[in-house]
C-alpha cells in the first residue's frame, strides 16, 4: 500500500513537471493557430478584394477593421493573463483574530504598493490553525481564505480558479477577468470567421464554383473547421465560468460546495459581477481595472472578502 502511494505521488509529480515545461510550447501554439487564422482571412481572403476595389470592397474593409479590432483585444486580453501573476500569499501572512469569537479573520486593511499588511501579533501556528486558520502543509504556511495550493505552480494562489495550460499560468484574484474577457474575444473573434467563411464551405458541399486555387481552398476548409471548433468549445467554457461569476465562486469551489445550501460569498448577482469586472461600465470589456476599483474592491487583492451576513457561514 505504502509503495502504491509513492508511485501515485512521482507520477503525479512528473506530470506537473511536465505542464511546466509546455510553457513556451503552448503559448508557440496559440500564436500559431492566430497567425494560421490571420494568413488566410486577411492575406488569402479579405485583403485580395479590398485591394481589388469593386462593389464587395467596402464590406470587406469593415469586416477586416472588426476582425483587427477583436484581435487586438484578444491578444491583449491574452498576455494579461499570461504575464499577470494571479495573486500568492504574502511572506509571514498572519490572519487577524475576531476579539468576540477569537475566530481567524481575512486583514483588514492592507498596502500592496509598499508590501505592507495589517497582521495580527506573533502567534503560534497550531493555535491559529485550531482557531479556525487555513494552513497549507506543502508551503508549510497559513493561507487565507479561497486560497489553494497548485502543484502545477508549486505555490499557494488566491482564489484559485484552475491552472490553465493555454496561458501558461494559474487563473486567480488578480488575472481572473482577464482570462474571461480572452474567452469573449476568442469566442467573438472566431465566429466572425466561421460566418464570414460559412458560404464558402456550403458552396464547397454542394459543389458549386469557387474563383480560387486547391491551395487557398484547403486553407480556407482548414480554417472554418478550426474556428468552429474553437467557437463551440470557447463558448461552453464561457457559459460555465459567467454562471461561476454569477454565484461568486470559482471552479474548485464549486466542486467543493456541492452539498452545502448556501454560500456566504453570493452578494447578487450585480456585486457578483463586479467583484470580478469593477464598478467603472467602462473597463469591464477592457483587460484593466481603475485605480479606484482596485483601492475599493478588496476581493481583487485575493486577501480578504465580503460576504452576506444573511447566509449560513461556510468556510473552504
Amino acid at each position: 500500500m505504502f509503495r502504491f502511494g509513492v508511485v501515485m505521488a512521482w507520477n503525479v509529480f512528473k506530470f506537473c513537471a511536465a505542464l511546466r515545461g509546455l510553457g513556451s510550447v503552448m503559448i508557440l501554439m496559440v500564436l500559431a493557430v492566430i497567425g494560421f487564422t490571420y494568413y488566410a482571412f486577411v492575406i488569402t481572403s479579405y485583403a485580395p478584394v479590398v485591394l481589388a476595389g469593386g462593389t464587395n470592397s467596402c464590406s470587406s474593409l469593415a469586416t477586416l477593421v472588426l476582425f483587427h479590432l477583436l484581435l487586438v483585444m484578444l491578444l491583449w486580453s491574452y498576455f494579461s493573463a499570461v504575464l499577470t501573476d494571479p495573486g500568492g500569499v504574502p511572506p509571514n501572512w498572519r490572519p487577524l483574530l475576531d476579539e468576540e469569537s477569537g475566530e481567524a479573520l481575512a486583514p483588514s486593511s492592507l498596502e500592496f504598493g509598499n508590501q505592507i499588511f495589517n497582521v495580527q501579533k506573533p502567534t503560534s501556528l497550531v493555535n491559529l490553525e485550531n482557531r479556525g486558520a487555513r494552513y497549507c502543509r506543502k508551503c508549510n504556511q497559513l493561507k487565507p481564505p479561497r486560497c489553494h495550493h497548485c502543484s502545477v505552480c508549486g505555490r499557494c494562489i488566491l482564489k484559485m480558479d484552475h491552472h490553465c495550460v493555454w496561458v501558461v499560468n494559474c487563473i486567480g484574484a488578480l488575472n481572473y477577468k482577464f482570462f474571461l474577457l480572452f474567452l469573449f474575444y476568442t469566442l467573438l473573434e472566431t465566429t466572425l470567421v466561421t460566418v464570414s467563411f460559412l458560404s464558402n464551405f456550403i458552396t464547397f458541399f454542394n459543389e458549386g464554383e469557387i474563383p480560387a486555387s486547391p491551395g487557398s481552398l484547403a486553407t480556407t476548409f482548414l480554417t472554418f473547421v478550426l474556428n468552429l471548433a474553437f467557437a463551440l468549445s470557447v463558448l461552453g467554457l464561457l457559459v460555465m465560468h459567467l454562471s461561476l461569476v454569477a454565484a461568486n465562486t470559482t471552479t474548485i469551489e464549486a466542486y467543493e460546495k456541492k452539498s452545502t445550501p448556501t454560500w456566504r460569498y453570493d452578494l447578487g448577482r450585480r456585486k457578483n459581477f463586479e467583484q470580478v469586472f469593477g464598478t467603472n461600465k467602462w473597463y469591464w470589456l477592457i483587460p484593466a481595472y481603475t485605480e479606484e476599483d482596485f483601492r475599493r474592491i478588496t476581493t481583487l487583492h485575493g486577501l480578504e472578502y465580503a460576504s452576506n451576513p444573511n447566509l449560513e457561514v461556510q468556510h473552504y
